[in-house]
């Protein structure tokens, strides 16, 4: 999975970045315009997540995972074989369909049935290795980019992907769900996936969350364009930009260190606080550079923890029984805020005359997530089993 899952990411989610300013070179194509078409396949495998994980329940991944990958290489084909700009933006929406279909949410199902207790372990070694994705396939990307032009390009890496991840997926995933797969909720009794999607503390955790999302998606994409008006230099800036990664994998190994007494809640509080005091510091704080760098670091940091809660919070509430379908209703509105956020952060600058005034805005709707963060405890289940911690 930890393979399959950094081949994934490199290639369907980190390959466009790298190529965006030779493809527009080469057919005069804006990098905005082919920027949103990506967010627009976020988008799509944002709603499309929904019904994967329903599926996932039903059937179990390895016949959906597989066939994720391989639509995930015919998108990359359609790109690199792309006649024009409409064909390019469609390949990136059929993109989407494989994104929903092999990246993070599925895995995390996958990870927390075959794990149940042990869970944060598995997902936590998933996303520290997954999260070299980039640093592994950004410069094999620019290295065929620059060796085969980017046409080129995208069909080797479409090879690569059904290399990698087609036999992995299919040989080495539950053909089926088993009744052993997970343990089951506290209380022992399946829960209504309606009721609980549709319940106060899941539309709060959602709130927490996608407000979570917004703000430290928004300021860390921007984050050069924040320094520089900070007065620092664009090298300090990018390598700032950089150690935001650095600060991510540390989160993630700080998060499975965590307490085990530690409640959901008081999780998703300190975690919705911390991110909220990160915006604040960086839309407050002028300077030193010093001081500016190592509160980017600590953003990354919470952002890293913020994956993992992001993996946990449903599970650690209301159990596993029906959490593919949980975890896709759960997580859309989340990814499709994460897809716009880097976009609205120099738009809202734009209307308040800086980035400054944009991050003070971020920062003023984390702390409101602070305040709903609290108020996600799951409704005890009548046999006394709270799973809200």
């Amino acid at each position: 999975m930890c393979v399959a899952q950094t081949t994934s990411w490199g290639l369907l989610y980190y390959s466009l970045p790298v190529a965006l300013v030779p493809i527009s070179r080469d057919t005069g194509w804006s990098v905005p315009a082919m920027t949103a078409a990506f967010s627009a396949g976020l988008i799509l495998s944002a709603l499309a997540g929904v019904r994967v994980g329903r599926t996932l329940d039903r059937t179990g991944p390895r016949l959906l995972m597989s066939l994720g990958s391989v639509i995930g290489v015919v998108a990359l084909l359609l790109v690199g074989t792309a006649p024009n700009f409409a064909v390019f933006a469609g390949a990136w929406l059929v993109a989407g369909f494989a994104q929903a279909a092999v990246l993070y949410q599925p895995a995390f199902v996958v990870l927390t049935r075959w794990y149940g207790p042990h869970r944060v372990r598995a997902l936590t070694t998933l996303t520290l290795v997954a999260g070299f994705a980039s640093t592994v396939f950004a410069p094999v990307t620019a290295v065929l980019v620059d060796a085969l032009g980017w046409r080129a390009a995208y069909l080797v890496l479409a090879g690569i992907l059904a290399a990698v991840t087609v036999p992995l997926h299919w040989f080495f995933l539950n053909a089926h769900w088993s009744a052993a797969s997970g343990p089951p909720t506290r209380s022992g009794a399946p829960q209504d996936a309606r009721a609980v999607s549709g319940s106060r503390p899941f539309r709060l955790l959602q709130v927490t969350l996608g407000l979570s999302t917004l703000a430290l998606y928004a300021v860390t994409f921007n984050l050069i364009a924040l320094f520089l008006e900070r007065g620092v230099s664009y090298r300090s800036a990018a390598v700032a930009f950089g150690l935001i990664g650095v600060g991510q994998v540390i989160g993630r190994v700080a998060y499975s260190a965590l307490p085990p007494g530690t409640s959901a809640v008081t999780r998703t509080v300190v975690l919705s606080a911390a991110g909220a005091g990160c915006a604040w510091a960086l839309a407050l704080i002028p300077g030193p550079t010093g001081l500016l760098v190592g509160v980017a670091v600590i953003t990354g940091m919470v952002r890293g923890c913020n994956t993992l809660l992001l993996a946990t919070a449903v599970s650690d509430r209301w159990g596993v029984q029906n959490f593919g379908a949980l975890q896709g209703v759960f997580a859309a509105p989340v990814t499709m805020v994460g897809a716009l956020a880097p976009a609205a952060g120099p738009a809202l600058a734009s209307v308040l005359g800086g980035y400054p005034g944009m991050v003070v805005v971020m920062a003023a709707l984390a702390t409101v997530g602070v305040v709903t963060a609290s108020r996600t405890r799951a409704i005890p289940d009548r046999q006394g089993g709270d799973r809200g911690g």
